[in-house]
């Protein structure tokens, strides 16, 4: 056996190791794109009044915001609520569970929200129209159900408000919303 090893030149053993390890190196990488890609969480809203609005997430950009809406949307939160806000060429905006049961004139109505808020999320998103915003106070942690959707352009808010989704489908819907306009269900879909 050592004759045998003794006879082996080393350098082209050398040369061999390398060519096996750049192949398996480069041929791992090419195994890492075949990974079927992470799926985008989508939720559709259904409108009382006829309607469905098709939404995208940003969860790469904002989890626990992310995770936070869906959560809610799973158990039902926002289902029966009204919109409270519309400000033209702003927003469309919802998710007080006041909404469900105290009249829109009630001075209490755009502060309720799900008993507790999260941590603000800021990002490199835009508010353009279409987009996915989370409500808050002056405190930037102090989100945490209220939701608008973009109807134009608010540079304004870009790094001061977390933006966590975007419409897909149905902007022409949203364009028609009107305050007390009542959300009969959001469903998150695969």
């Amino acid at each position: 056996m050592i004759s045998a090893l003794s006879r082996l030149r080393p350098l082209p053993v050398l040369r061999a190791l390398l060519v096996v390890g750049a192949v398996a190196l480069g041929s791992g990488s090419a195994w890492a794109q075949d990974k079927p890609a992470v799926r985008t969480p989508h939720a559709v809203i259904t409108l009382a009044k006829g309607g469905e609005i098709v939404l995208e997430f940003f969860p790469q950009d904002s989890p626990r915001h992310v995770e936070n809406f869906l959560a809610l949307a799973r158990k039902g939160f926002y289902d029966g609520q009204r919109v409270h806000r519309v400000a033209p060429g702003f927003v469309v905006q919802f998710g007080d569970p006041q909404t469900k049961t105290l009249p829109l004139d009630d001075n209490r109505i755009g502060g309720g929200g799900p008993g507790y808020t999260l941590k603000a999320e800021f990002n490199t998103r835009k508010f353009e129209r279409g987009v996915l915003g989370m409500a808050r106070s002056n405190d930037p942690d102090s989100a945490g159900s209220q939701v608008y959707i973009m109807l134009g352009p608010a540079p304004h808010l870009n790094g001061q408000y977390t933006a966590f989704g975007q419409v897909t489908k149905g902007m022409e819907v949203v364009d028609t919303i009107r305050v007390g306009d009542r959300i009969k269900s959001i469903k998150v879909v695969p």
